[in-house]
């Protein structure tokens, strides 16, 4: 008899507690209840510590998508991983993960909050430098370090709260709101969910992550680790201000158009993926901060689906490429990988909300529902111009990937990818095409009035129409002119780096203070400081001694001078 292997057993449990959760988060849904459960841990001479989960529709149907979506990404490892030595030792990383995701999910107090937050920024940096090289170090220091500053905010956070008596901050929110103390905390809360989901100026960490397995990518930036930050405001959403809303708009709107950008000029697939995770983010936000906060959540859940699956695809296609992630050597895999290009297929669709498949249900009504609010011009014109750029770049990734003939090596081997990865695709795949429509007969089940004059809503049509059209035909565009090809090399130069973001991120932090601590070195350690302090001295002690050297050496006119002197000193003190 074979022994279970870890992965099988993972999927096993975690894809049954994941269907479990979204069949209670459904009853919840259908009869409006919510529970609370006080877990005493600890009481003693009258002190007690109790721990306090909230199970409510919201955290049950999240906690259910973190589970069946970490089940299929474990069965997708065993054999993506499959050469791993230890395979044992990755997957126990990602349990820690969902683990610590699940305290960040069912708490609705700030200090096991700050549990599972810590325990996804760690786990996340052990699973970045997993690979163990230098471009990974890089990126898990990065990542780690613009995690922290979300941490101390929240600490901060915890810190404020305790002037309220507790730290349960459900029960705060609307009955505080508008007081000094809680728009403070409102404004870290904020801060330290644009920190885990990498908002204006804290991105460059999100495609450096990508030094993480596949599997890992396709888990942190689909339900998991960036998604932290977003439902962590939809939860605080009833405490912001106007202002605080305003600020988060003009953030997430500028985050999404700087994704959306700086993914048209990426050459790296997984880097093209994980600039549209952080495009959709911004639309979550932004959503979030015009108070269409059961929207984001929605949009929060169906981008889940779609974009694991996006993430699988590209794991299989780098699989087949002999590890190799530039789209300009891929080319016809339509041909080669049909299964893994269908997946591609539907999930990229998903992303630009074709209808009927899991995105159009959450993005549409996202679109429309903001074209009914009162948003200003600037986060309205981003918006639309963003969503037209999602077309545009997977439209892009169609043309490089799926299109024309293969660019690699001329002997190759192309196969669709084994048993394991291939049933947790279909899993994702199904998820991806029927999830948004019972989400939405789910969540949503009195039907919405929207409103809109004709330009409105075919201005998303306009746009989404014009983005594929943009996206396809400049794929195919030669930049053979010299005064063209200068030109787009400025334009990609600047949108293509995230808005050098990565280098203020990275050289703009460090260069300073190193520079100053060289400037104080060579002037003051190794300068006046060298020259007063250790030099100096050594220096006035060596000619001191040179002299009393020379005076005591054997000259008996010297001798007999220094004789005179002090019997003459000594007559003057006793007389």
């Amino acid at each position: 008899m074979m022994p279970i292997s870890i992965c099988f057993a993972s999927f096993v449990f975690l894809f049954g507690m994941g269907w479990f959760c979204c069949f209670c988060g459904v009853y919840l849904v259908l009869s409006d209840l919510v529970y609370f459960v006080d877990w005493g841990i600890v009481s003693l001479n009258g002190s007690s510590i109790v721990m306090t989960f909230l199970f409510d529709w919201m955290s049950l149907l999240f906690l259910g998508f973190v589970f069946i979506i970490s089940s299929l990404v474990i069965l997708y490892s065993d054999d993506y991983m499959s050469g791993d030595f230890n395979i044992f030792r990755f997957i126990m990383l990602v349990l820690m993960f969902v683990v610590s995701m699940m305290f960040l999910i069912i708490s609705p107090n700030m200090i096991s909050i700050l549990l599972g937050w810590d325990g996804l920024g760690l786990v996340s940096y052990c699973l970045v430098i997993y690979y163990q090289n230098v471009k990974s170090y890089g990126a898990g220091m990065l990542t780690v370090l613009s995690n922290r500053i979300g941490d101390v905010a929240l600490l901060m956070a915890i810190a404020w709260m305790i002037n309220f008596g507790s730290w349960n901050f459900v029960y705060y929110l609307e009955f505080m709101a508008g007081s000094v103390e809680m728009e403070l905390i409102s404004f870290l809360v904020v801060l330290a969910a644009m920190t885990k989901s990498a908002q204006i100026p804290f991105s460059s960490w999100l495609p450096a992550a990508m030094a993480a397995p596949t599997p890992v990518s396709a888990l942190v930036h689909s339900s998991t680790l960036v998604t932290a930050g977003v439902y962590l405001l939809i939860r605080f959403s009833p405490s912001f201000s106007c202002l605080l809303n305003a600020i988060l708009l003009l953030v997430s709107a500028l985050t999404m158009f700087m994704a959306g950008l700086g993914a048209n000029f990426e050459y790296d697939l997984k880097s093209i993926i994980a600039l549209s995770t952080l495009s959709q983010l911004g639309l979550m936000i932004m959503t979030v901060s015009v108070g269409l906060s059961s929207l984001a959540f929605f949009h929060l859940l169906t981008h889940a689906l779609f974009k694991a699956l996006l993430f699988m695809c590209a794991g299989g296609v780098i699989h087949s490429m002999g590890d190799s992630q530039d789209i300009r050597f891929m080319g016809g895999l339509s041909v080669y990988m049909p299964f893994t290009s269908s997946c591609l297929m539907v999930s990229s669709f998903a992303l630009c909300g074709m209808p009927f498949l899991a995105g159009f249900y959450s993005s549409d009504f996202i679109l429309e529902m903001i074209s009914m609010s009162y948003v200003n011009v600037f986060g309205f014109l981003l918006l639309f111009v963003s969503t037209g750029l999602t077309v545009c770049y997977s439209f892009r990734l169609f043309y490089f990937v799926l299109c024309g003939d293969f660019n690699f090596v001329s002997l190759y081997s192309m196969v669709d990818t084994n048993y394991n990865m291939v049933m947790g695709m279909i899993g994702l795949l199904i998820l991806s095409v029927l999830g948004g429509g019972t989400l939405m007969w789910l969540i949503c089940p009195t039907p919405s009035v929207v409103c809109l004059p004709y330009y409105l809503s075919f201005l998303t049509f306009f746009f989404v129409s014009l983005g594929g059209f943009i996206g396809y035909g400049m794929a195919g565009f030669s930049f053979g002119d010299y005064l063209l090809s200068m030109y787009y090399y400025k334009v990609s130069s600047f949108s293509g780096s995230m808005w050098f973001m990565p280098f203020f991120s990275t050289y703009g932090v460090s260069f300073g203070p190193l520079g100053i601590g060289y400037s104080s070195m060579r002037v003051f350690d190794s300068g006046w400081m060298e020259y007063f302090g250790g030099q100096g001295l050594y220096w006035v002690l060596f000619n001191f001694g040179k002299v009393n050297q020379w005076v005591q050496h054997s000259s008996l006119k010297l001798f007999l001078g220094f004789f005179v002197m002090w019997v003459v000193l000594l007559f003057m003190l006793i007389y």
